[in-house]
């Protein structure tokens, strides 16, 4: 893996695309600063070396052009404080101001480009756009992991233009080595929780695990498909009754490679979907008409616990609940917390997908964990098996 501590930066210019779709009030402030501070060790690198940083990435979804909420000058002030330094702004990303920003830039010096997707050319991948941004710079680095999966012409394109010198960041680095542990370099026992809503946008990852993983969690809404699935009485709960054969062929599949399935035999159900419901314990397979379930009960809690203490490799990627509600959000930290155990007696954690990072912050655990995914979408088909574009542009020599 060719990373930015393969390379010597000093008199270098770097073009490095970051992932600073982070979200902004009605003010423009910051709420969630996260993604830039994960940024910083990279940057700081290249500097250190005596090179110069160019930053771009997208911000929100503009749909025509310029907008005033999706421009990241609201970015900059912010940034110049994460890094100590000033930090010049450019009011395009192509274009002479850029170029004319870019060729004066010095060593030391941060230069942040407007947003790429004011330019249709970006999600299209276009390889003139991309080539005029490769124009800025010496180095290409992709440290945006988030948006590795999407063939765009800051992500994946302008590599080309830059066939011996381009590198992954820090992030991306850590994220590969991380994921690496989860699919390849695994040690047993090897649990894999599933939760969120739908089993539809977990059937690959699903069916990739089986392969790999010796324990198999499942939770959330999806729980249900599965309950359903095995002739159980599941109420108003979520359901998707397309994908009851799958539910069926995923565990005979499970059982025929020796991996344990375990689903929750009792639930917190609710007669509405609000915090303020009425609500009981159940058994998760015989919930009455009217009432739905919201939370796993405390005898899985307790089941899921003692499995996940005792592994060696832990993936989790949705939550058991809806823990958003607080009288439904036992499960998840119960989960979260048993991950933290297990962490200290040194098994390796990874926490992927946008619900379990929610998650994990929400109950202030994310130190307490091996690993922290800053991907949702790139994470969840990496978990699938597939070469993400942003990763294999890199990689190709």
């Amino acid at each position: 893996m060719k990373t930015i501590d393969n390379i010597d930066f000093s008199g270098k210019r770097a073009l490095i695309r970051v992932d600073f779709n982070v979200p902004l009030n009605d003010q423009f402030d910051i709420t969630d600063d996260t993604r830039m501070r994960a940024a910083v060790p990279t940057i700081e690198k290249i500097l250190s070396d005596g090179g110069s940083v160019i930053l771009m990435s997208h911000l929100g979804r503009p749909k025509e052009g310029p907008e005033e909420k999706f421009s990241l000058k609201h970015l900059s002030g912010h940034l110049s404080k994460l890094l100590k330094k000033e930090v010049l702004f450019a009011g395009d990303c192509i274009g002479d101001e850029a170029r004319e920003l870019a060729d004066k830039l010095e060593a030391g010096q941060v230069l942040l480009l407007e947003n790429l997707r004011f330019y249709k050319e970006e999600t299209k991948g276009d390889e003139a756009f991309a080539k005029k941004l490769s124009e800025l710079a010496d180095v290409y680095v992709n440290d945006a992991f988030g948006t590795a999966h999407r063939a765009h012409a800051s992500t994946t394109i302008v590599a080309k233009f830059f066939p011996e010198a381009k590198c992954f960041g820090y992030i991306m680095a850590n994220e590969l080595a991380s994921i690496e542990k989860v699919l390849s370099d695994t040690k047993k026992p090897y649990v894999a929780i599933i939760g969120g809503a739908k089993v539809s946008s977990k059937i690959d990852i699903i069916e990739n695990l089986l392969d790999k993983a010796d324990e198999l969690i499942i939770g959330g809404g999806m729980m249900f498909t599965f309950i359903k699935a095995q002739g159980g009485k599941i109420g108003n709960s979520m359901c998707e009754d397309d994908y009851l054969e799958t539910a069926r062929q995923i565990m005979a599949a499970a059982k025929a490679r020796g991996v344990r399935i375990h689903i929750p035999a009792d639930a917190i159900i609710a007669d509405n979907f609000s915090n303020d419901a009425n609500t009981r314990e159940s058994s998760s397979d015989n919930i009455p008409d009217e009432w739905l379930g919201l939370d796993i009960g405390t005898n899985s809690i307790k089941k899921f616990n003692e499995v996940i203490e005792k592994a060696k490799t832990i993936l989790w990627n949705g939550p058991m609940g809806v823990f958003e509600m607080s009288n439904f959000e036992e499960g998840t930290r119960s989960i979260a917390e048993a991950i933290v155990k297990a962490t200290e007696k040194g098994a390796f954690s990874l926490i992927g997908g946008g619900d379990s990072v929610a998650a994990i912050n929400q109950f202030g655990l994310q130190e307490k964990v091996s690993y922290v995914s800053t991907g949702g979408g790139a994470l969840l088909e990496s978990m699938e098996g597939k070469v993400l574009p942003g990763i294999k542009a890199i990689e190709e020599s």
